[in-house]
């Protein structure tokens, strides 16, 4: 009798933890710190060239990040040869200081908005690059190596 409610109890979390909206969400780790030159690439099949997807950079940090935002580089290729590259900054922290994102651990997972209704109308399969780009106060050179960001990830939702 425990044993079977311990299985329902397993296929009950189990069911609520899929995720129907996503389409495409991988991560890759980068090295113990990220280099301004490292560019992280996710390849991916369009999924149709009929709906509307939302787009999202997700980062994963930990305690050694020292900055209270991030600027990114995002480019997206196209099959077809076009490309948009955009320079983005999001807020990694609140006013006083604590994480945004979520996580019981001292690792913080931020779900950060790219994109809004793309519509993926070219057949093939699309490139994104991602790169960081911070820059400390007053300084002109970029962080050469970011410490404090474990994951880069890139993720395509289904609108609702």
């Amino acid at each position: 009798m425990k044993i079977s409610k311990i299985v329902v109890v397993l296929i009950l979390v189990l069911l609520s933890s899929c995720d129907d909206k996503a389409v495409f969400d991988q991560y890759k780790s980068v090295s113990t710190s990220w280099n301004k030159k490292d560019i992280v690439n996710f390849k991916i099949n369009a999924p149709d060239s009929i709906n509307p997807y939302n787009l999202f950079v997700n980062v994963r940090n930990t305690n050694d990040y020292k900055y209270s935002n991030l600027f990114l580089i995002v480019e997206m290729n196209f099959p077809h040869g076009k490309t948009l590259t955009d320079t983005l900054e999001y807020d990694m922290t609140k006013k006083n200081g604590e994480w945004l994102g979520e996580g019981l651990s001292s690792v913080k997972e931020n779900k950060l908005w790219y994109k809004k209704g793309v519509i993926f109308n070219e057949s093939g399969t699309y490139n994104v690059n991602i790169q960081q780009a911070m820059r400390s106060n007053g300084e002109v050179n970029g962080v050469v190596n970011l410490e404090g960001i474990t994951d880069v990830g890139f993720r395509i939702e289904k609108t609702e």
